[in-house]
């Protein structure tokens, strides 16, 4: 039989229990502060640190809840009065508790110096110009683009295959039209990573319209000329000689 050794052993329940209640009060009261700089930074997640005479507390938050409350005195060390792992030990929690009013009043300051500075931001604004005009004339303009590519489609379809593509140099730039059936897929310019004239999507801009419009034209005759000079190949094919 083992005989109990002759020494007591100090129980820290009392310490810890009383550690575990200034925490949960801490976490309670600095969770109030870290939902209204929430609010005040717009937005769920942040931090903010608050310099007092003894040092510097940073709080944390996600989601709009406390995540970490941390002091770091001017002496050295740091101790994480509020943290989501483990509670603090009794002794700097002690310490840091003696500068918690300071922390909360340094608080109260940022927020009372911000008391009035949109004051005089004016809230009357210029009148916004509508692009109800431009955007018409973007859609009509690209409209009749459509209508002409997908006559050249109906036209590639009939002779070069129910789908492909089409392309020419236009003043040294690609112009590559795509058909599928007897209308266009798209009408692209400038090759890969291009800009997208007609497409499937969304339409092009107003100003890639206004510099790319005025060079249809120029691409049309491209293939105008392609089909000529595939016309005047064909009828030089002479099948007499065939037996």
């Amino acid at each position: 039989m083992t005989e109990a050794l002759p020494f007591d052993v100090t129980s820290v329940d009392d310490v810890a229990a009383n550690r575990d209640e200034v925490v949960s009060a801490v976490q309670s009261h600095a969770g109030t502060i870290a939902r209204e700089l929430a609010i005040l930074q717009g937005g769920d997640y942040g931090q903010e640190t608050f310099k007092t005479r003894r040092g510097k507390w940073t709080l944390k938050y996600e989601a709009g809840a406390l995540q970490y409350l941390r002091f770091k005195g001017k002496s050295g060390g740091e101790t994480y009065v509020v943290s989501t792992k483990q509670p603090p030990e009794p002794k700097p929690l002690a310490t840091a508790m003696q500068d918690y009013p300071a922390f909360v009043e340094a608080y109260n300051d940022h927020v009372e110096g911000l008391d009035g500075v949109l004051d005089d931001v004016p809230t009357e604004f210029p009148d916004v110009t509508t692009t109800e005009t431009i955007v018409a004339d973007r859609d009509r303009l690209v409209e009749t683009i459509r209508e002409v590519s997908n006559t050249i489609a109906g036209e590639l379809n009939r002779f070069d295959g129910e789908y492909g593509t089409f392309a020419q140099r236009v003043g040294g730039t690609r112009w590559e039209l795509k058909w599928d059936g007897p209308q266009v897929s798209y009408l692209r310019v400038g090759g890969e990573g291009g800009i997208y004239l007609l497409s499937q999507y969304e339409p092009p801009s107003a100003p890639d319209v206004r510099e790319l419009a005025a060079e249809f034209p120029a691409f049309v005759e491209a293939y105008n000329d392609y089909v000529e000079e595939l016309e005047v190949d064909l009828q030089q094919i002479s099948l007499g000689d065939v037996a």
